[in-house]
């Protein structure tokens, strides 16, 4: 399907204007990188696990799906955001400006692996969350488009630079919710153990029944690694491709109605 532009920015080209939740629309680039279920599997998931958060940061956040996506769900929280690209961060700029949550939210344009970047970003986090690219360089093809490639490919670093940061800036009470490759697992359990901090729950997020999961989001706390990690799923698609469970219910999180 082609999707119709709404503006063509003399920068970033065609853009579509597109409902994020039932109340807020954000603005993509046409052919470049865009918010996907795992956005807002990895939203639905952090919600779950800290609805009550006063205060959030999320790593890398792109256009803005993830942090927007939260900051409409919790309209009492203060939210801080990341972003290193120059295109995904002019994205992110207009999209924030729009959304009407402007006054509690902060944005950064940086890299979440700078020290100076980390410093001005502010700790104590009840919440901190993270998308990080799912493939290692040579690991998967990389799009014709910068935007979607850094998307992608760990080109700066992978999901160990997340838990990193992540881990510095949590409060000591609050929870990190990362989505990535399922396949990265063991990377997702070692980063934790290195860096201060234990997986409590990893939940699989499943295409269609039957099939292996399409991403992971795993929750981490800080403390000694080890203890039992509660692990459950999230199913998009029954086995003849309607709308599970899955869907329904970040369908329903995102204030749309039952299709």
């Amino acid at each position: 399907m082609t999707r119709q532009a709404h503006l063509v920015d003399p920068e970033l080209g065609p853009l579509t204007h597109d409902r994020l939740t039932a109340d807020v629309r954000v603005w993509q680039r046409r052919k470049g990188h865009r918010f996907s279920s795992d956005d807002v599997a990895t939203a639905y998931v952090a919600w779950q696990t800290a609805p009550e958060a006063s205060s959030f940061l999320d790593l890398g956040c792109g256009l803005g799906s993830v942090l927007l996506l939260l900051a409409w769900k919790m309209p009492g929280a203060r939210a801080v955001g990341i972003e290193a690209q120059a295109q995904s961060f002019a994205l992110l700029q207009r999209n924030v400006a729009e959304s009407g949550f402007s006054p509690r939210i902060t944005i950064h344009h940086g890299d979440l692996r700078d020290e100076a970047a980390i410093a001005g970003l502010g700790s104590g986090f009840d919440l901190v969350t993270g998308t990080p690219p799912y493939f290692p360089p040579g690991h998967a093809i990389d799009a014709a488009d910068e935007q979607r490639t850094r998307a992608r490919i760990e080109t700066r670093g992978g999901v160990e630079a997340y838990v990193r940061t992540a881990t510095r800036l949590v409060g000591r009470e609050g929870a990190i919710v990362i989505c990535g490759d399922s396949a990265a697992d063991p990377r997702v359990l070692a980063a934790a153990s290195l860096y201060g901090a234990r997986v409590t729950r990893r939940c699989d997020a499943i295409p269609r029944v039957g099939r292996p999961p399409l991403f992971s989001i795993w929750t981490l706390a800080l403390g000694a690694s080890g203890g039992t990690i509660e692990e459950s799923t999230l199913t998009l698609r029954d086995a003849v491709g309607m709308p599970a469970d899955g869907a329904a219910a970040m369908r329903a999180f995102s204030g749309f109605p039952p299709r």
